[in-house]
């Protein structure tokens, strides 16, 4: 029997390209944050291990890179920040200033 997952379209996404929409589906999904029960491992078609968590929508499957960045974006989301933006605009969410 095929899943209705089947059919929709997967995207891998970069912190670069992460969207207010993304972003709020995952706050929305892990709201204490991704943990490694969380993360899928894969090889993109450049044999590199990707690691992301997934979020879908009625129509897509998201594949969210993880990495430090993304994690300290999700722990300061405020969804008042991203209400003026058009939430497929990636320019809308910046990356945070990383303390050295």
């Amino acid at each position: 029997m095929k899943n209705n997952n089947d059919n929709l379209k997967r995207v891998i996404v970069d912190f670069k390209k992460l969207t207010p929409e993304i972003l709020s589906l995952l706050v929305e999904k892990y709201p204490d944050g991704y943990d490694d029960d969380h993360i899928i491992s894969f090889r993109n078609h450049h044999n590199d291990l990707i690691e992301a968590v997934e979020v879908t929508t009625h129509d897509t499957k998201y594949l969210v890179k993880v990495s430090s960045k993304l994690a300290v974006t999700m722990q300061n989301y405020d969804e008042d920040d991203y209400e003026e933006f058009d939430n497929n605009n990636p320019d809308a969410v910046q990356p945070p200033k990383m303390d050295d």
